[in-house]
């Protein structure tokens, strides 16, 4: 039987009304180049940053340490609007009075049922600046495999989501992320550049 995901199917797209959009809103920004030329820019913006909060979400680097080496874990969630199951790293919207490092914690065991402690917090990065203001902390979680509650874990997922979870050796990551887009995945940026990282290091012997 196929997973979940791999059932989504795309039914209609077409343009969102402002009256219809819940999630986010378009934007015209006006602005001068270093010419002094007026110019305009179209943009999208999530509606979902809580207010006073500079931040909209974060991803999870959760690494589990196995005897056989270390393991990256990903996911695997269909997006419609490439109409493409994505590889992705668990991520997810912060919640009002949550710390990055909450955040992360608490989606790492909504997602995938792992109890994680988180180590590290990289600075805010924005996912598309060109596009849109959306932005994140990618948050470097440990998952300490010897713990009983991550012997089985069990996602606390939402009745709309359908998401699978994975583990790649980090050693590998890259011919596995050229593996799985031969096979119809698309890869999301933020796991493209990590493994494009690892490369770069084991190049240059960082």
């Amino acid at each position: 039987m196929s997973a979940p995901h791999t059932q989504s199917k795309l039914v209609a797209q077409g343009p969102l009304g402002t009256e219809e959009a819940r999630w986010i809103r378009a934007v015209k920004t006006t602005y001068t180049d270093p010419l002094g030329v007026e110019r305009t820019w179209e943009s999208a913006e999530r509606t979902t940053r809580p207010a006073g909060v500079e931040l909209d979400g974060v991803g999870i680097v959760a690494i589990l340490s196995r005897d056989s080496g270390s393991e990256l874990l990903l996911q695997k969630q269909y997006r419609p609007p490439i109409n493409k199951v994505v590889i992705e790293v668990p991520a997810g919207l912060i919640d009002v009075g949550e710390t990055p490092e909450q955040c992360a914690v608490r989606e790492l065991l909504e997602e995938t049922g792992y109890v994680g402690v988180a180590e590290q917090t990289s600075p805010v990065m924005f996912n598309d600046p060109g596009m849109c203001n959306t932005n994140l902390h990618m948050v470097h979680v440990k998952v300490d495999m010897s713990l009983p509650e991550n012997k089985n874990p069990k996602p606390q997922l939402e009745e709309n989501e359908f998401i699978e979870c994975f583990t790649v050796p980090l050693t590998s990551l890259f011919g596995e992320m050229k593996k799985l887009e031969k096979e119809g995945y698309a890869i999301d940026a933020r796991i493209g550049t990590l493994a494009e990282g690892i490369e770069l290091a084991k190049k240059w012997k960082l």
